[in-house]
């Protein structure tokens, strides 16, 4: 998992990225790619 100050970018790499918020952090999830995971927060 990547922590990045900016996620938009990490969100355009694959088109099933999910931009989803939890507990106050954001977070990148793809359910199909695991390995696009990152984390903001």
């Amino acid at each position: 998992m990547k922590v990045r100050n900016s996620l938009k970018s990490l969100r355009s790499r694959h088109r099933d990225n999910r931009l989803v918020r939890r507990k106050g952090k954001l977070y990148v999830i793809n359910k199909t790619q695991r390995r696009f995971k990152a984390r903001q927060g």
